[in-house]
């Protein structure tokens, strides 16, 4: 059977990918993805055969992915972070319905999540939860009650697709809801450019991040109320029981 590995290639850095992703890149014939993603391997997979499509066109980019597989090319659908976090696997699955011939193996890679998250320290050792603020493929108004519904339940939350030139205000309107029910100088966090030349972070009360600019190359995280500032880190306590000299 022809086979499809749908890859998350991690955050940016090619030390952030793991082994087995970089194995299974090397074993591939074809690598299809996001052109934004692809620049990203080509210096370490230069022998290989690109293939990639533009923002928004991700069917495309799929049923590409499956006609290579289908052809006998050993072929990699390639994802920022992990492939199954606002990643393809997803939509592979949908329609590989249509290529009973081909299967699938997915490739976990490490998220901005979790390579944001690094970067500040320790913010999400509690519960946490992720939140796209892009309303392309969700609504608004769903993005909303999920918002106030993990601020309320003191959720840490991390904020994916923050901002763009069209969503200017959505940062701050998600702030404003969580405002409703967190502190204003609940610690927050900003992470941008994860892993790649660039690379910053900004620890802030919820208050500030409220007017605080960010890009779509930024992943954002709002601590819960025990989340505190410890040598210059966010770091959210597990909760263990010690005791104290």
């Amino acid at each position: 059977m022809n086979k499809i590995y749908v890859i998350g290639i991690g955050p940016g850095a090619y030390e952030q990918m793991t082994v087995k992703a970089a194995e299974a890149l090397k074993e591939c014939e074809v690598i299809v993805g996001y052109t934004v993603y692809v620049d990203l391997l080509r210096e370490h997979f230069g022998e290989k055969e690109f293939l990639t499509t533009p923002m928004r066109q991700e069917v495309k980019r799929c049923e590409m992915a499956f006609l290579e597989a289908a052809k006998g090319r050993k072929t990699a659908m390639v994802c920022s972070g992990d492939a199954g976090i606002y990643g393809m696997a997803g939509l592979m699955y949908e329609i590989g319905e249509k290529y009973p011939d081909v299967e699938l193996e997915i490739i976990p890679g490490v998220t901005a999540a979790i390579g944001g998250a690094a970067v500040l320290g320790a913010p999400m050792s509690h519960d946490c939860c992720l939140i796209s603020l892009s309303d392309l493929l969700t609504p608004w108004e769903t993005i909303e009650k999920r918002v106030k519904a993990a601020a309320e339940a003191d959720f840490v939350i991390c904020l994916y697709n923050p901002s763009s030139k069209k969503r200017g205000t959505y940062l701050n309107q998600a702030c404003t809801l969580m405002l409703q029910y967190k502190p204003e100088d609940t610690v927050c966090g900003i992470v941008r450019n994860i892993a790649r030349d660039g690379e910053e972070m900004e620890i802030l009360t919820l208050e500030e991040l409220k007017e605080t600019p960010v890009d779509m190359f930024s992943t954002v995280f709002v601590g819960n109320q025990d989340t505190k500032v410890i040598g210059g880190k966010m770091v959210t306590p597990r909760g263990y029981r010690y005791e104290r000299d």
